[in-house]
This record gives structure tokens, C-alpha cells and sequence, in this order.
């Protein structure tokens, strides 16, 4: 039997405490009477949301407490944000996990022996260690606090299986009081909490999960590159999270925002730690505005004035979202909350899934359904998000899309009736899609095994589809018609609200769902018009004269200085500065430079005079293919190796090869290719296709065949001989 680690407990100040080692003058919500319960050794469970102080909870206590208290923290990034953040208040806070030497490991064991460490974080693998427990046992423990304790249970969005073994490593140090604190749990996860640290005597802490400042906003994945970079124009100089599902997507749109000219940087496990730890302190630091990250960046990350955070792709739960849209606006000032939502991300989670042990795998199929739900409902989104998490908002917050967009409302007093009594007659006991197959009189193994095909109310929904039941039956929980079963996940039970809806039905006004797919729809039609409405024409002439003046005078054809749909691009999105007429289709970094400088004074004196006002910010450069084999293809032609060559060492055909090298081309870089050109074509055999083209109105392939003949050349002489021309003259 390990020996009882006794802690003697005394009132300290602690306001004077809260002054003098935090800065701040006033406890927020319910922290004092937290941090009071677990000075008087009372086990405590806190559920907060994101962002209304957690961790000052036991953060505080552990320094007016003799002896340490044991943090366990599920991330390294974590641990160590929160001792720097310490250690610069002058707090001693050590962690304990696998980034430290051995030598490292054992000075952080003498220094928490000897009683000079207050708060000790540890992984909880690192507990399961036997010489961890020992040393322990060796240690004068004021309590142990288990942040992010929703990874105690299986129905939570993060579940760690090394969680649920918590409680009897903490018997065999001792007794000891816990504090466990979550942000984001739902009734069921408490309960689940609860239940596995054997809390059931637990004072409990709940705050309002209302986040009153955050603005939350749904959109379909449609122009998502155009729709984000516009977003964040709007927000210049303010900082953002930008979330994404994968690294290679954190990768991509990083690099789209910073050639977009916004100071983005990524943030993901795959990159070496010390250019991520430098990403995070820059963003800290305001060198950097915004950062795109994986769902690993910001817990226990204290900035206060982030504006905003996007969901590049949709969640895995709502958990996950709520947990990362409470770390925008922790200054109390307005945060908005974007996610962009299409059901095919979904699938994509739940192919992620498949692997995953049964149990796991349908919690985690539910916790997506749960996120989709979310996305489609066009009920007020606080309303949504408060009902998840077991708090009842009873009125429309006004400061979400739903509200601010409303969709057209329905007379559902009958239908309302008929799933009530569809859920009574099942004797409460099964879920919403089996409810909405017995009101629709759809037959299956199911219903069948139940005998819910002999029902009263068996088939009289069938005038209506399944998407409508579903949604009625969850504006019927989030309206307190029903609840949620706690005991049985995904069960739905009727309330006594809902039993005097049946008795004595009224008038009750539900919302119809969001279409995304109508809305994109829509949104196409509208851009089909505005580009049917197409560019500036008197621009367009303009630039077409000076086009011709300037070819002229350089003895040039027109086409090589831009062609027509670069021109028409021109007109359309008025660039103004070099790097923005780079990004025009067609033209490129070298023929900017080379021929750009008069068509911008062109369309910046035309801007003037006409007092247009340019929409820059609308238009996406796209991030200059960089790939390896370009990179690749440039160094093997420097060295004059054979063309075949390089295909073959790539695995790739002549033709793509091609594309490749017309790509490169067409990017502005220019080319050498005289000594694969001067083997295959004679000189005057060259001289005759370079004249073409120099006459020529077009670049195009198969005009230039037409002219040349099929029997004189082939297709690849002219490709080659077109790069070579252009490469000469337009690079």
C-alpha cells in the first residue's frame, strides 16, 4: 500500500496571489470558487469552455499549496507552451515526457523530490511507467489535475485509451485530490467522465459554453481558394487560424495565402519541431498574421486577439469544432468563426475510420453524422451548438449566418405530432433514422424483428423523405420536444414537454434545411452572368492598340507580348502592380517583367480617369508549380542531357515531357534547347519555322502544321521550335 502524501491546507490570499503572479486583478466566472475547492482537498470537476481560463484553475492552487501537483497533459506542444508561459512568470514548472535526455529526466525527479517544482506535467503514457510511479510515491503530491479530461471516454472526439487507466495509477501514489477539466464534453462524456475517475462525490463546475462574441457561419466548398483568400484580404493585418485535415493541405494553402500577400505560415507534426516551434512563436509574436495548422496547434496556446478561425475542411466532430473556434476572440471582442462544409469531406473522415475497432469506428461515424447535422440545419448555430453540449439557449442569438440569413419556415404541428408519437410507440428506444423509417412505412430486418410495420402510426409520414424526418426529429430535441438518451448513445427519449405537445398539439414553425447544393447552384448562375457581363471592352481595345504599337516597334507579332484571353483578363481584374500581372493567365514572371511595365500604366491611368474600384483581392494567384521535376527538368537541359534521357529517368513519355518543358516555358523561364534542336532540324529547316512563327497571329500547333505541312515537319519539331522562339523573344 503506497504511504498517503498529506498536505497540509491553509487560506491563502489569493487575490494577492492571482496579482502577483498572473497580472490579473479579478477572477473570472466561477475560478475562485474552483481553485477554493481544491485548496480544501475536494475532488473537482470543471467543465469551461475554450478560452475562460482552465488552466489558472489549477495553475494557482499548486502554487499556494505545499508540495507539487501532477498535470496530465495529452501533448507535448502543450506541456511546454504552458511551462514557458510559467517559467516567464517565475513559477518553477518542469514536464516530464519523451523529449528530454536521461540526464534531463533525472534532474527534473531530484528538483520535484526535493519540493522545489510546484506543477509537474506529465503524458499520461509516461505514467504508466513503473520508475515514474516510484518516484512518485518519493514525492510530496498536492493534487493531480487531468486537463483535457474528454479523452477519458470512448464517446468523446479524442478518446486516449492510456486515459481510462488514469485512476488506478493515481491509487498507487497515493491519496491524492483530482481536478479534472474539459472543454468541450457533452452529457454523456461528463457522465463517462465521472464514472471512470470515480468522481461521483466530485464538486461540478459547469459554465455557460456560450461564447456571446464569436460570430459562427457555415458555406458550401465552392471557389473555396477565392472565397478564403478574400476573406482573409478583408482582414488584413489581423490574426487568423486557418485549420485544415492533412499536412499536405496545410502545406498548400500556407503557400497560397503567402503568394496572395498575406504573412501565413504551417504548423503540422511532419515539419521538424524547431521551424514549428519558430512558426508558433512568430504567430505569438505578430511576425506572422496567420497560421494554417492540423487540429494539433493551439491548445493551451494563450493568444488573445486572434479574429478569426477558419475550417478549411469539416471537422470530425463538434467537439473538435467548438474546441478550435473558442480560440478565436479570448479578449472578449468579436471572433469569426468559418467553416467551409461539403458532405463529401465526410465520407473522406469515415473512410479514415475503417480501420479503427467496431466500437470506435460507429462513435466515430455518429460524431461525424452529429457534424453534418450542424452543417445542414439552418436553426440559429448557438442554439445548435449550446443544445450539444446540454444547455438549453431558449431564444435565436441574431449573431450567426442562420439568424442573419434566415430560411423559410414551415407549419409542422401535424408532422411534429406524428414523430412524438412515432418515438412513444417504439417505447423510446432506438434512434432518429429508425424513427423516420417507421413514420415513412419502409420495410427492413429491422422493423420487422420489432414488428413496427403493425404500429398505428406505421407508414403515415410516407408523403415525406428521410432528409425531412431527420431534420424535424432534431429541431423536436433542440426544441426540448425530446432529449437525448444519456445511458443509450444515439437514442432519443420523449420529454413532458413533448407528451403535452401530443395531448394538446399547436402551432409550432420549423426551418427547412440548407441546400448546398441549389445554393452553389445559384451562386454559379450568378458568376455565369457576371461573366457574361465579361470584361472592360474599351480596355480591352486599348490594350490590343498598344499591344500592336509596342509589337511593331520590337518587330514582333502581337502574340508573343500577350494574347487576347491574358489581354481580356487584363480588363477584367485591372492589375496594378508587376506581381499581380504575373498571375495573369498566359503571361507569367518573364513576360511581365519583359513587356509589362506600359500595360500597367495603361490600366492604371484607365482605373484613374474612370474611378473604377479594382477587386485585386478577387483575384487568386496560384502558387508557382515548384514541383521536383521541373526543378529537375531545368537543371537536366543546363547540362545538355538528351531529351529521352530525361523522360526515361522520370518514367514519363516524349509528350509529357512536352507539357513539362511548355509549362516551364510559359512560366517565364527561359530555355536553351540548341543542342537536342540542332540533331534533329537543319538550320534552315529551323530558320523556316522561327519565320513562321515570327509572321505567324497565333501560337497555335495545329494552325502552324496546317501552314508548314505535315509532310515536312511533325508535330514535336514545331513544339521545340515554338519553345525555342518564345523562349528567345517573349522570355
Amino acid at each position: 500500500m503506497p504511504a498517503v502524501n498529506t498536505v497540509v491546507r491553509s487560506t491563502p490570499d489569493l487575490k494577492g496571489k492571482l496579482k502577483e503572479v498572473f497580472g490579473y486583478g479579478q477572477f473570472r466566472g466561477t475560478q475562485e470558487a474552483i481553485i477554493q475547492n481544491v485548496i480544501e482537498g475536494h475532488n473537482t470537476f470543471v467543465i469551461m469552455p475554450t478560452g475562460a481560463g482552465k488552466s489558472l484553475c489549477y495553475q494557482l492552487p499548486a502554487l499556494v499549496l505545499p508540495g507539487t501537483a501532477i498535470v496530465i497533459s495529452p501533448l507535448i506542444a502543450l506541456m511546454k507552451n504552458q511551462v514557458d508561459q510559467l517559467n516567464a512568470f517565475g513559477v518553477n514548472a518542469q514536464f516530464l515526457n519523451s523529449t528530454l535526455s536521461k540526464s534531463e529526466i533525472n534532474r527534473v525527479k531530484k528538483d520535484v523530490i526535493s519540493g522545489e517544482v510546484k506543477l509537474l506535467y506529465v503524458a499520461p503514457e509516461s505514467l504508466t511507467k513503473d520508475e515514474t510511479i516510484d518516484f512518485l510515491q518519493k514525492a510530496t503530491i498536492s493534487f493531480v489535475a487531468i486537463d483535457e479530461a474528454h479523452c477519458i471516454s470512448e464517446w468523446g472526439h479524442d478518446f486516449r485509451p492510456e486515459y481510462r487507466r488514469i485512476r488506478g495509477i493515481i491509487d498507487n501514489i497515493g491519496q491524492v485530490p483530482i481536478i479534472a477539466l474539459t472543454a468541450t464534453a457533452t452529457p454523456k462524456v461528463q457522465l463517462d467522465i465521472q464514472k471512470n475517475l470515480q468522481m461521483d462525490d466530485a464538486s461540478v463546475f459547469k459554465t455557460s459554453f456560450n461564447r456571446t462574441n464569436l460570430y459562427y457561419e457555415v458555406r458550401p466548398k465552392h471557389n473555396t481558394k477565392k472565397q478564403l483568400i478574400q476573406y482573409v484580404k478583408q482582414r488584413k493585418g489581423l490574426a487568423g487560424i486557418i485549420y485544415c485535415l492533412s499536412r499536405k493541405k496545410v502545406e498548400e494553402i500556407a503557400e497560397l495565402l503567402k503568394v496572395n500577400d498575406v504573412r501565413a505560415l504551417p504548423y503540422h507534426a511532419g515539419l521538424d519541431p524547431h521551424v514549428r516551434m519558430a512558426n508558433q512563436d512568430a504567430f505569438l509574436n505578430e511576425d506572422a498574421d496567420v497560421i494554417v495548422a492540423t487540429i494539433a496547434f493551439g491548445m493551451g496556446i494563450d493568444k488573445p486577439d486572434v479574429r478569426f478561425v477558419i475550417h478549411y475542411d469539416t471537422p470530425k466532430s463538434i467537439e473538435g469544432y467548438y474546441q478550435e473556434t473558442g480560440r478565436g476572440g479570448r479578449d472578449g471582442l468579436d471572433g469569426d468563426c468559418l467553416m467551409f462544409y461539403s458532405y463529401d469531406d465526410i465520407v473522406k473522415l469515415e473512410k479514415f475510420n475503417k480501420d479503427k475497432p467496431v466500437t470506435e469506428r460507429d462513435n466515430s461515424k455518429l460524431l461525424l453524422q452529429e457534424m453534418a447535422n450542424y452543417a445542414d440545419s439552418a436553426v440559429c448555430r448557438r442554439k445548435q451548438l449550446l443544445h450539444y453540449f446540454g444547455e438549453t439557449y431558449p431564444k435565436d442569438c441574431g449573431f450567426c449566418d442562420n439568424c442573419k440569413h434566415p430560411k423559410e419556415k414551415f407549419e409542422a404541428k401535424d408532422e411534429v405530432a406524428m414523430a412524438l408519437k412515432a418515438v412513444v410507440q417504439t417505447e423510446q428506444r432506438f434512434g432518429l433514422d429508425h424513427i423516420g423509417t417507421v413514420l415513412m412505412g419502409m420495410n427492413n430486418a429491422h422493423i420487422e424483428s420489432y414488428g413496427h410495420n403493425g404500429l398505428p402510426i406505421y407508414g403515415q409520414g410516407k408523403h415525406h423523405d428521410a432528409q425531412f424526418w431527420h431534420s424535424l426529429l432534431r429541431q423536436c430535441l433542440i426544441f426540448g420536444l425530446l432529449e437525448k438518451d444519456i445511458e443509450n448513445f444515439g437514442v432519443a427519449k420523449i420529454t413532458d414537454k413533448g407528451m403535452d405537445f401530443i395531448e394538446n398539439p399547436h402551432s409550432i414553425k420549423l426551418t427547412k434545411d440548407h441546400n448546398y447544393e441549389e445554393e452553389v447552384k445559384e451562386e454559379q448562375e450568378q458568376e455565369e452572368v457576371q461573366q457574361a457581363a465579361g470584361h472592360d471592352e474599351a480596355l480591352f481595345q486599348m490594350l490590343k492598340d498598344l499591344r500592336k504599337k509596342i509589337a511593331k516597334e520590337k518587330n514582333l507579332p502581337p502574340y508573343v507580348l500577350f494574347q487576347d484571353p491574358s489581354l481580356k483578363e487584363m480588363a477584367t481584374t485591372f492589375p496594378l502592380k508587376m506581381d499581380d500581372l504575373a498571375h495573369v493567365g498566359g503571361v507569367g514572371q518573364g513576360k511581365a517583367t519583359k513587356f509589362g511595365t506600359p500595360f500597367l500604366a495603361l490600366i492604371k491611368k484607365y482605373v484613374d480617369d474612370n474611378d473604377i474600384e479594382t477587386a485585386t483581392d478577387v483575384v487568386v494567384k496560384s502558387a508557382v508549380n515548384k514541383s521536383k521535376i521541373k526543378i529537375y527538368i531545368i537543371q537536366q537541359i543546363d547540362k545538355k542531357m538528351d531529351l529521352e534521357e530525361i523522360a526515361s529517368s522520370k518514367g514519363i513519355d516524349m509528350r509529357e515531357l512536352m507539357e513539362e518543358i511548355e509549362h516551364i516555358c510559359y512560366s517565364g523561364t527561359k530555355l536553351n534547347l540548341d543542342y537536342y534542336i540542332d540533331g534533329v532540324l537543319d538550320h534552315e529547316r529551323q530558320d523556316e519555322i522561327y519565320d513562321y512563327f515570327m509572321s505567324a497571329s497565333t501560337d497555335n500547333i495545329a494552325v502552324a502544321l496546317k501552314e508548314l505541312g505535315t509532310d515536312e515537319y511533325t508535330e514535336e519539331d514545331i513544339r521545340l521550335m515554338r519553345i525555342k522562339f518564345l523562349s528567345e523573344v517573349a522570355n
